[in-house]
C-alpha cells in the first residue's frame, strides 16, 4: 500500500528526499526564462521625439541685501522695496514656478530681512530659500557620562 515503509512501522525517517524538490525548481526556473525571453521580444518599437532643450532651467528670482542697505535684484541695483515687489509680481506673472533667494549680509538686522520676506509673499512668491556660505565643521558634543 503506498504511505507504508517497507522497513515497517517503527523506523524513523532519517533523510529527507530533495530530487523532486530540485526537479520543480529547475522546471519553474526554465519556464520563468523561457517566459521571460517572450516578454522582452514583444516590445513594441517607438521613435521617441527629441527634445528641444536638454533640461528645464529652474528660474530664480534672487535678492541681496548688503550690509549698507543696497538692495540688488538678479545682480541689479534697486531703489527701494517697491521696486523688488514689482520686479517680483513681473517675474512670476512669466514664470509661474518661480523660486526666490535671499543673500543677506550677517550685519543685516532680521527685522530687514524679515521685511524682505514680507515683500516677496504679498508679490506672490511663497517659495524663498536662504543663500548662505558654508561655515566650519560643527564637532559633536561629547556624551555626558
Amino acid at each position: 500500500m503506498a504511505g507504508f515503509s517497507p522497513r515497517g512501522a517503527s523506523a524513523p525517517i532519517t533523510g529527507i528526499n530533495v530530487t523532486p524538490l530540485v526537479d520543480i525548481t529547475l522546471v519553474l526556473l526554465i519556464i520563468f526564462m523561457v517566459t521571460a525571453k517572450l516578454v522582452v521580444s514583444r516590445a513594441v518599437p517607438m521613435d521617441l521625439p527629441k527634445a528641444a532643450t536638454g533640461a528645464e532651467v529652474q528660474q530664480i528670482f534672487s535678492v541681496a541685501v548688503s550690509a549698507d542697505g543696497t538692495l540688488r535684484v538678479d545682480g541689479v541695483k534697486v531703489g527701494d522695496e517697491r521696486e523688488v515687489h514689482a520686479k517680483a509680481k513681473a517675474a512670476l506673472a512669466a514664470h509661474p514656478e518661480l523660486r526666490a533667494v535671499v543673500q543677506a549680509d550677517g550685519d543685516v538686522p532680521h527685522s530687514r530681512v524679515l521685511r524682505i520676506l514680507d515683500v516677496l509673499r504679498q508679490a506672490g512668491l511663497s517659495r524663498v530659500a536662504f543663500g548662505v556660505e558654508q561655515g566650519p565643521p560643527i564637532e559633536p558634543l561629547e556624551a555626558a557620562p
